[in-house]
């Protein structure tokens, strides 16, 4: 207890401002505030701009965001007024109003306000009804309303606001609870982690050191007295690591006792829980009269990162991103530590429904992946939608469970659909893979040439890719390395694109990357040995990113439902003899005679991402087809195989060109692509394509095929043309019995739907050894 009365706490919204200092001064590159958003150099320390005055007769108040949120930016308006917080209804609530709440929190500007109570109902009084302001009040005390307490709402009808994401720079936090602290004024500019050991001083990331925050230009520790390990586990989650752990004091102690050292004058208490330093409650700090920690020292924080961030002897960090934990998996985010949540359950994965989904229980999701806390809790399938069931819905966590699935949630999902699919963005380590990287020469700062730092002769050098091998997964990895989301095209040549001269020279070659790599340099590569014979230059490796990308998926219960054999006669086949949609023996057919054995089936693909899908090649390159009387824009746009089941192809379908449409679409989407008449050819965000089982060419020749058991497979986007948001739902399985006369097809499923043990059994069931299914 005595050492709680030295310190007295109160909540408040901290002003932080990230000033993205090089990687060994400031540890958190995700960190949401940008000065440069100002028009501020990232190193220059700017005066904080005035506040609007308070007028003297108006009420000191303070101002909290709460709630079911999502961000830290939104939430319930809560106001402390006379000692008690309360809330304010929404009756006559406006844009002004929001404005002045939001600027009063220190964010540049409101966004929105939401009525009846969305953010969930508060307690206690109801502080303010009937509230206008003009906008340009310094406080919310400061419109007028029906006076303090004087109300006929309820808590349904709460208020609440989402505000910029945007900082006002050099804002000071007037408002505070008097009776706690007078006249409190906290600023913040930046946070690190500052690595005191010579073992960590070199170490990506920096997992351990001083605890430092930037107030004025200059930066300051943090007393260690009253601080515990909570602060800490809430220090680590900013940065992008899960736990923290202990570490040796004594030495860290004698290095302080050799360094002078200036400490910050607040105290600190957090839950744990809180997913951002802001959110925990600050103090003032009874330093004695040299400002010195008294029974203290600086704080210091080891945080212990994920799997995919521990270093290596040899590495530093490991080669390529894997989810290791077999329960929880993100699904078709564009970078590390983001995306939508998938849960394993009775080995099938399915969603999260987002009722109910908050910063809390997104930031159980990211700490069990070996990431930090959450940046954001995502709903609205704003990272596509999932397929299968939505396991969980209404999840409430604590904060401090090791697992989602450790959370309290309904099993019922009714209701929900995929259209409401829970996703999150995690706090992940900075590691340095930006500032080896960049684009030159592009009309957008998305696109360019892709120019690479690398050692050369033990010299770091920029230089270029060699273009020859360079793709779409290659191009993914580049956007993800560059943070700018996902790649729109994977250029071989940038002759028209000019770059640094300097760096014309190739210095990598045979990049060749499985997708889910970090960086470049986790991919394969040449090493040292170039082969390069166009040279760089001109022919150098070049990229165009995008924010969002399509995700296609095929509808695997329809391709089971409309499965049958047709016998169809040669003569009837003539188109489809032109595009060789039938198996190489019909050349030895006598011309227009017998018939070939069709497997006919019905192919829906959906478009399920966040763009539309639209052909690599441009109007220009489309090639007309006679037989039907149409453009088809892309030579390769799925595979269809029958496979025996040791995964030898017996038979294939050959449909060479495909024309992309929409042909119908969810709700009221409208549609926008279509075939005829030389249109646009796309598939929308919500529509699909149907290719009917009775088109030419859509079908395998399984004419020379034995009776027996099969796996028949669907692939969409077979050579990863187009980029997508997630490549591993392109494929489609079927367990397939033909007994020379019907055919039965059952068990069909998306890649990646079900758990590996399950994947397993489906290829290695036990008729493999007689060709037989038993029972």
């Amino acid at each position: 207890m005595q050492a709680l009365e030295m310190f007295h706490f109160v909540h408040i919204s901290l002003v932080v401002y990230s000033s993205l200092y090089p990687l060994c001064n400031a540890q958190y590159e995700s960190y949401p505030y940008y000065p440069e958003y100002y028009g501020m150099h990232h190193t220059e320390y700017v005066e904080p701009v005035q506040q609007p005055r308070r007028p003297q007769a108006v009420p000191k108040i303070l101002l909290r965001l709460e709630g079911l949120k999502r961000k830290h930016n939104e939430g319930r308006v809560e106001v402390f007024y006379e000692g008690e917080w309360g809330t304010v209804c929404d009756d006559d609530f406006s844009m002004q109003n929001a404005h002045v709440v939001c600027r009063e929190l220190g964010y540049v500007e409101a966004v929105s306000w939401v009525p009846s109570g969305k953010y969930g109902k508060g307690e206690g009084r109801i502080w303010l009804d009937n509230v206008h302001c003009t906008g340009n009040e310094a406080t919310l005390a400061a419109c007028t309303s029906n006076g303090w307490g004087v109300t006929d709402c309820k808590h349904t009808e709460d208020v609440g606001v989402v505000c910029s994401s945007k900082r006002i720079p050099g804002f000071r936090l007037m408002n505070a609870e008097d009776n706690l602290i007078e006249n409190l004024n906290i600023q913040i500019e930046d946070m690190r982690i500052k690595p005191m050991l010579s073992a960590f001083r070199k170490r990506i990331p920096v997992t351990e050191g001083f605890v430092e925050v930037k107030e004025g230009g200059k930066w300051k520790q943090l007393c260690s007295v009253g601080w515990t390990a909570k602060d800490s586990r809430v220090i680590c989650g900013m940065f992008g690591f899960p736990s923290e752990k202990t570490f040796n004091a004594k030495v860290y102690k004698m290095i302080a006792g050799r360094r002078k050292l200036a400490y910050w004058p607040y105290s600190v208490n957090c839950t744990g829980n809180e997913v951002h330093f802001s959110s925990c409650a600050v103090g003032k700090h009874n330093l004695n009269e040299n400002k010195t920690c008294e029974n203290g020292m600086p704080v210091v924080v080891s945080c212990i990162p994920g799997p995919d961030f521990a270093p290596t002897p040899m590495m530093g960090f490991r080669k390529a991103y894997r989810h290791a934990q077999p329960l929880v998996r993100l699904r078709g985010g564009a970078n590390v530590g983001e995306g939508r949540v998938e849960v394993l359950k009775n080995g099938e994965w399915g969603t999260i429904c987002d009722d109910q989904w908050t910063l809390i229980s997104a930031s159980v999701v990211c700490r069990e992946l070996g990431f930090g806390s959450a940046k954001e809790a995502i709903t609205g399938a704003r990272l596509g939608q999932g397929i299968g069931p939505v396991h969980m819905n209404e999840v409430s966590c604590t904060g401090f469970e090791k697992s989602i699935t450790d959370c309290r949630f309904n099993v019922e999902s009714q209701g929900c659909e995929h259209i409401e699919d829970a996703g999150v963005k995690c706090n992940v380590p900075a590691m340095d893979f930006k500032k080896q990287i960049r684009l030159v020469g592009g009309r957008t700062p998305m696109e360019g040439r892709i120019e690479i730092l690398m050692q050369r002769n033990g010299t770091m050098k920029w230089g270029t890719i060699c273009g020859e091998t360079w793709g779409t997964v290659e191009a993914m990895v580049a956007c993800r390395q560059l943070g700018m989301g996902f790649a729109s095209h994977a250029f071989q040549e940038t002759w028209y694109w000019p770059g640094d001269v300097t760096a014309d020279d190739v210095i990598m070659s045979g990049v060749k990357c499985s997708g889910t790599e970090m960086s470049l340099f986790h991919c394969r590569h040449d090493g040292n040995f170039l082969s390069c014979p166009r040279g760089g230059g001109r022919f150098a490796a070049g990229v165009s990113c995008m924010d969002a990308a399509p995700d296609l998926v095929l509808n695997h219960e329809l391709v089971e439902q409309t499965s049958y054999l047709e016998d169809r006669p040669l003569f009837l086949l003539q188109c489809a003899m032109e595009e060789n949609c039938l198996a190489s023996s019909v050349s030895n057919m006598p011309q227009g005679n017998g018939y070939r054995r069709l497997l006919r089936f019905t192919s829906q693909i959906h478009n399920n991402g966040q763009a539309d899908f639209r052909p690599k090649n441009g109007r220009h390159a489309w090639e007309w087809h006679a037989c039907h009387r149409h453009y088809h824009s892309m030579e390769v746009f799925t595979y269809y195989d029958l496979l025996s089941l040791n995964g030898t192809k017996v038979a294939e379908g050959h449909k060479a060109s495909f024309c992309l449409e929409d042909s119908e679409c969810e709700g009221e989407i409208q549609k926008r692509y279509e075939c005829a008449n030389f249109g646009e050819q796309g598939i929308s965000v919500g529509c699909w394509d149907v290719y009917r089982h009775d088109i030419d060419c859509q079908w395998v020749d399984i004419t020379d095929v034995s009776p027996g058991d099969y796996i028949f497979q669907v692939v969409i986007n077979p050579n990863n043309e187009v980029a997508e948001s997630d490549f591993t739902n392109n494929v489609m399985k079927c367990k397939c019995r033909y007994d020379g006369h019907r055919i039965w097809m059952y068990n069909c499923h998306i890649g990646g739907s079900f758990s590996d043990e399950v994947e397993e059994r489906f290829d290695h069931f036990s008729g493999l050894l007689n060709n037989r299914l038993t029972a």
